[in-house]
């Protein structure tokens, strides 16, 4: 059966017929040059897979034309959904709908970066960051009571943009999958503030969730800054914390991070920092009242 990914780079071959190239072989290059770590990689692939002598600057030409006027299309539509102009989704109703977003830098060539401040000591900068999200549904519950994803029912976008802009991208998304049919609505992320400030933008009235993995990540990181040479101080210091946590109890893990003592100002700040956070998404980590819901 053919992919929606297949689908949408065959319809876009027909735009390029009039290059020395078949349809079918510019196909091919877009498929590996965007499956591949590189062009080079791509132009390894065809002579592999097709016994084809395509050059490295073929193979990158070719995908990122084809990239291109996908982009276009796709911004065509985010405009469409903006101005309420989509086709209404029809269909059955939906019990649970999630979107969940993220970001992550991806390391780029230098021409890609200059102008850009990095985080490290040197203030160059090494990567760009991407925002990724997904948008999938959920109907029941395992024996336990722990949510079930439906099968293949996770699609993904992504790109190098601002929040501002993701946010569209992610919001056409959703109401494509048909969120104004979902019964309950769910917005899920790591407790970065560009999240929840697209979610009330773009998805006022969804129920919002730190989700758990992330936030347990936040201890384990503050543990390796108060004992960074002793693995098992680290551990049973998370485990005497991470039941608040777990429990829902987010503020009297704030108050007994809060009395943690420390001599080390760079320490005590990072200690501040972490119950900020913990603070801030207080009630986005209500975890038992989540999963009495079948929402965890």
């Amino acid at each position: 059966m053919e992919s929606d990914m297949d689908a949408e780079l065959r319809f876009h071959m027909g735009a390029y017929v009039e290059t020395e190239l078949s349809p079918g072989v510019r196909r091919m290059l877009t498929l590996v040059g965007s499956e591949c770590s590189s062009f080079e990689r791509g132009r390894e692939q065809m002579k592999l897979l097709a016994g084809l002598e395509i050059t490295t600057k073929a193979v990158e030409r070719t995908t990122e034309s084809v990239g291109a006027d996908i982009a276009r299309r796709e911004q065509d539509t985010i405009q469409q959904a903006l101005q309420r102009e989509l086709p209404i989704a029809v269909g059955q109703v939906i019990p649970t709908m999630y979107v969940q977003m993220d970001g992550t830098g991806v390391p780029m060539v230098s021409k890609e970066l200059q102008g850009r401040k990095g985080k490290g000591s040197n203030g160059r900068a090494h990567t760009r960051e991407v925002k990724l999200g997904c948008v999938f549904t959920q109907t029941t519950v395992d024996a336990e009571g722990w949510p079930v994803r439906d099968e293949d029912s996770t699609s993904y976008t992504g790109a190098i943009e601002t929040a501002e802009e993701f946010s569209r991208r992610l919001y056409t998304e959703a109401q494509r999958r048909g969120w104004d049919r979902a019964q309950k609505k769910v917005v899920v992320g790591d407790g970065a503030e560009w999240i929840w400030n697209m979610a009330q933008e773009q998805f006022p009235g969804a129920i919002e969730i730190v989700d758990l993995y992330h936030a347990r990540q936040h201890l384990w990181d503050l543990s390796g800054k108060l004992h960074p040479s002793d693995v098992a101080a680290q551990r049973r210091w998370v485990m005497s914390h991470q039941h608040l946590l777990d429990d829902g109890k987010i503020e009297p893990l704030v108050n007994r991070l809060c009395a943690q003592g420390t001599e080390r100002q760079e320490l005590a700040e990072e200690i501040e920092t972490e119950a900020n956070y913990f603070e801030r998404n207080a009630a986005r980590m209500r975890y038992p009242k989540l999963g009495k819901q079948g929402l965890l």
